[in-house]
């Protein structure tokens, strides 16, 4: 069965920004931010190794949290998504069977950021964008990024809504860093700006928007049905045509990146669909084998199986 992973990470070295997933103070052990350290910039001595070990065909490649978002310098942040860019799409050429790629966008600027997008998809050959959640504490609903909704849908291409690495400022969090990163606060951060996306009316603008959340869907597949409930007696601000929970189905797709959770995995499908839900390690940041071996036993038919594998994201990226 041909696997394509989704949702997999890559370092520029000469990069002005800096990973802050790495900079920062961080709970995990020193051996593993090593281990992310050397894995990062590679693409062939260990990924491909990786790759061929354990059955995975194509790596979706992405810069690493928290690509270009953290950068105060607007310029700064334009030049170093082109260099990422060029990185990844020189790489997928050497490597044409094996990677694909999600691009990064210097939003610091909106009107740059629908140049990048547009250079990225119809000169380089990429096939959609990553953006690792909000971009200098402003979130993408906000009225300055309609320009990029609209350069997004008119592209037909999909957004992969990534967590931030910045810290939240939830006093909630204070005194417990286990608590930080994708232990818990990536999630609950991402799936608010994702049904900021929902409630804000994005999608009744742009029907079309497809956005992409990993770690199976951030929680969200989850809570559906009490979004719609607590929606019927809410003033919203901006009156939506949909339950919330169709807008999860109609413009959002997850991946399983990070969660091999059998349970997890088929309440998700019994909530979003089938369609909707793709394979994606998380690499270097999780294992692949466990990934490999979590895809091979889930209890579902072939179809169903080697939609999730492959078939869903070459349907929705369009590298068939």
């Amino acid at each position: 069965m041909k696997i394509i992973a989704m949702e997999e990470a890559f370092s520029v070295p000469g990069m002005a920004t800096t990973g802050a997933a790495l900079d920062q103070p961080s709970p995990f052990r020193p051996s593993v931010l090593e281990n992310w350290e050397r894995r990062l910039p590679d693409f062939t001595q260990y990924r491909l190794r990786d790759m061929d070990e354990n059955g995975v065909d194509v790596q979706v490649l992405s810069l690493t949290n928290p690509g270009v978002q953290m950068q105060p310098d607007a310029a700064i942040a334009v030049s170093d998504a082109e260099l990422a860019n060029d990185v990844l799409a020189s790489t997928i050429k050497d490597n044409p069977t094996r990677f694909a790629g999600l691009a990064a966008v210097p939003l610091q600027n909106p009107v740059a950021a629908v140049r990048e997008l547009e250079r990225a998809i119809t000169e380089l050959g990429l096939s959609g964008v990553l953006v690792n959640g909000h971009v200098l504490d402003t979130y993408l609903d906000e009225p300055q990024y309609r320009v990029f909704w609209e350069a997004l849908a008119g592209l037909d291409v999909p957004l992969y809504l990534h967590p931030n690495s910045a810290p939240l400022g939830w006093s909630v969090f204070n005194g417990r860093p286990e608590l930080l990163g994708p232990n818990y606060a990536w999630a609950a951060e991402t799936g608010a700006h994702a049904l900021r996306l929902i409630y804000s009316g994005l999608f009744e603008q742009f029907p079309t928007a497809k956005v992409i959340l990993g770690h199976m869907g951030e929680f969200l597949p989850f809570h559906m049905s009490r979004l719609d409930i607590r929606y019927r007696d809410l003033i919203p601000e901006v009156k939506l045509t949909k339950k919330p929970s169709e807008y999860l189905v109609d413009n959002f797709a997850i991946t399983t990146s990070g969660v091999l959770s059998t349970s997890a995995l088929l309440a998700a499908s019994m909530a979003v669909g089938i369609d909707n839900i793709l394979f994606a390690i998380d690499y270097p940041y999780e294992s692949s084998a466990e990934a490999v071996d979590f895809l091979h036993a889930l209890p579902l038919s072939d179809p169903d199986l080697s939609k999730i594998a492959h078939g869903n994201a070459e349907r929705l990226l369009r590298l068939a």
